[in-house]
């Protein structure tokens, strides 16, 4: 369990003293960030800001994780390195849409297809190993049985696992990448979900069927290297939201949002806790929704219902303070968390 603080502790330090001299790197190779010109007035100061700082979240990340390991003297787990996979590999293709932005300045970076292709190879790839390397028990780092608080009963099967674990991939990733766009919004938030996730890990070792079985036990692979995975992500995000809180001065990028997301989706996963993520990440959810939403109606009617998508640039436009929107959204993306929790300790209390 010592792990857990070790991972969580490493990369909390290496987060915040590395993010500044990443922000020395950046401002001295003019790495600034590009502001889109049909975005809220508000944000036209923020152009020059350094941006993909999403880099030392990740290495920061890698970093606790490993750290615990070598001080702990306990090899890796199959699942562990998956999720750290999944997100070192998202984070890199957000790091060349970051580049091509800055380099090219242009506000799109990466053409759409080289984009989805990157993140498809990375989502299906993770998916594909997910179902291999069976332990002593036989069981395989993921599932191919569609999951709530534990696995249901109905059985995916390995070909549409892969489509469904791609789709929740992409939409973590995504969802994250939508509400990166108030200065700390996106950090915040992650670091109260993967605190979410720390706990589900730990939960989940104390009451596994390997060490209590019984009727409401959980048939998880490594839940408690899961858990030291997650303790690293929000010691990586509590060190950066030093630097990214407002004002910023460092943005963490598509190179932090991307690999963010796909953390999550991976840990949603590999815990069985895939349907409930949605509700654990219900903030990134929301914001999802309100630019679905205003695409779709906009091509149906014609009209908007948001003045801006995504919602938080909604309430900016109606005059809310950033500071207003950001501590506001992380009240919001606490309750989601909370909730998510309490309906994850109900089923275990039903089940037993």
């Amino acid at each position: 369990m010592r792990a857990i603080l070790i991972a969580g502790g490493i990369a909390l330090v290496l987060s915040l003293i590395g993010t500044p001299l990443a922000i020395r790197i950046l401002v001295k190779r003019g790495y600034g960030q590009l502001i889109r010109d049909d975005g809220p007035a508000g944000h036209h100061s923020k152009r020059g800001t350094p941006t993909m700082g999403g880099a030392v979240i990740i290495l920061a990340a890698l970093a606790g994780y490993g750290g615990a390991k070598a001080i702990t003297l306990e090899a890796p787990s199959a699942s562990a390195l998956l999720v750290l996979y999944l997100m070192a590999g998202l984070g890199l293709v957000g790091f060349v849409d970051d580049f091509i932005k800055i380099v090219k300045q242009r506000s799109l970076g990466l053409r759409a297809k080289a984009k989805l292709a990157g993140q498809s190879f990375v989502g299906i790839s993770f998916a594909l190993l997910a179902i291999q390397f069976k332990d002593a028990r036989g069981f395989t780092p993921a599932s191919t049985h569609l999951s709530f608080v534990q696995d249901t009963a109905l059985d995916l099967t390995p070909v549409f696992f892969v489509i469904w674990a791609y789709i929740l991939i992409a939409g973590h990733s995504n969802g994250v990448n939508l509400t990166d766009g108030l200065d700390g919004l996106a950090t915040g938030a992650s670091v109260i979900v993967f605190g979410a996730y720390t706990f589900i890990g730990v939960w989940q070792y104390g009451q596994s069927c390997l060490n209590a079985p019984g009727v409401g036990c959980y048939d998880v692979r490594d839940p408690l290297d899961l858990a030291i995975v997650s303790a690293a992500m929000m010691g990586s995000c509590f060190g950066f939201l030093w630097w990214n809180t407002s004002p910023a001065k460092i943005f963490m990028g598509d190179t932090g949002s991307l690999a963010l997301g796909g953390a999550l989706a991976g840990l949603a996963i590999l815990t069985r806790t895939e349907l409930l993520s949605a509700l654990i990440g219900g903030l990134f959810l929301i914001i999802s929704l309100s630019v679905i939403i205003q695409v779709g109606y906009f091509k149906m009617t014609g009209k908007r219902v948001f003045k801006m998508a995504p919602l938080q640039h909604h309430f900016e436009l109606k005059g809310w303070t950033e500071v207003l929107i950001v501590v506001r959204f992380w009240i919001i993306a606490g309750l989601c968390a909370i909730l998510g929790i309490g309906i994850f300790y109900a089923g275990w209390v039903t089940g037993q």
